[in-house]
């Protein structure tokens, strides 16, 4: 692993894979290090063919921590309560850039990209804000950042509010349970406890920063809908989504691949909100597939409806979304 200093901001990177590969740009989701990305992930995106980048984003593992007050249990409940009230240090746009900058620092020119959880939301912003870096998207179990859809299951949210607000025990044997405990939370049936206490070592190895997922969480709250800007994007786009995911509800994988023009739409009934291992070589897989995508010539891509949407379709849609979140 080593470091770029990217202006004022210092971004923790690993490279995989042959030097020749196409570059591939992994971002993980709240809270997470790059060391979240399963193994058998990174290994058969390098055994198809793809250099991989993976990154720890601003405030979290070795990466640049934010400085100045302590957000304030307030000020979150408050950038909860409605984006207007947000207030953040930064916003998803400026983690996008932190990206976009490790990839000058790297000399790559473009590169595949795919990000989950609020990575995904970092690698839509990517798309929206430097299409001419992008290759190809794959958004994993993310949304668009309309508050509608892909929200936090409410018989979740009492547990989330809680972790997000208690403060990390200094012993670290508890420390680590409670990390396998927050995973066990989100997963599906497939979760692998010892597979999860290992990765929860190696963060807590690394470093701990509870203070930034809550920054980077109010980054997440005080950006805007992508929802309009999402129509313009022209890469080739996948979107994989769980659906048993509690903390970002199944009607955000649909609400995104609705929103992208052309967009591929891959759910899987026995994933949550995890890369269950079952599933990681179809996801490997499915993954290649759309960056294959990028080298086809394509049509181009029917564009979603212009303007106000037909109300009778919009409806459908929404009662579409909303079954999709039912229990």
């Amino acid at each position: 692993m080593t470091s770029a200093q990217l202006g004022k901001v210092t971004i923790e990177y690993e490279v995989d894979g042959p030097e020749d590969g196409e570059p591939m740009l992994l971002l993980m989701g709240l809270g997470a290090q790059l060391v979240a990305w399963p193994r058998d992930v990174v290994d058969g995106l390098t055994e198809s063919g793809f250099q991989v980048i993976r990154m720890d984003n601003r405030d979290i593992g070795l990466s640049t921590k934010t400085e100045g007050p302590v957000p304030s249990r307030a000020a979150l409940f408050k950038a909860f309560a409605h984006r207007r009230f947000a207030q953040s240090d930064y916003l998803l746009a400026d983690m996008a850039k932190d990206a976009v900058t490790l990839l000058d620092h790297l000399d790559v020119a473009a590169a595949h990209v795919v990000g989950v959880s609020m990575g995904g939301m970092i690698a839509q912003q990517l798309t929206i804000d430097h299409p001419e870096r992008v290759l190809s998207l794959c958004s994993i179990m993310s949304n668009t950042g309309n508050r509608r859809h892909g929200i936090v299951s409410p018989r979740l949210l009492p547990t989330m509010a809680l972790s997000m607000t208690t403060p990390r025990p200094e012993d670290p044997a508890e420390a680590e349970r409670l990390g396998v405990a927050g995973f066990r939370l989100i997963a599906g049936p497939h979760f692998d406890a010892d597979e999860i206490a290992g990765m929860v070592r190696s963060a807590i190895s690394r470093n701990v920063n509870p203070l930034g997922t809550i920054r980077q969480l109010l980054a997440i709250q005080a950006s805007p809908d992508r929802t309009p800007a999402l129509a313009e994007v022209r890469v080739p786009t996948l979107v994989i989504h769980g659906l048993r995911d509690r903390l970002v509800l199944p009607s955000g994988g649909i609400a995104t691949v609705r929103a992208v023009p052309g967009a591929r739409l891959l759910m899987f009934p026995d994933m949550a909100h995890d890369l269950p291992g079952p599933r990681r070589a179809e996801i490997v897989e499915a993954i290649t597939r759309n960056a294959a995508r990028a080298h086809e010539n394509q049509a181009p891509p029917v564009a979603g409806w212009a303007g106000e949407p037909d109300p009778e379709a919009a409806g459908e849609l929404e009662k579409d979304l909303l079954d999709a979140d039912a229990p």
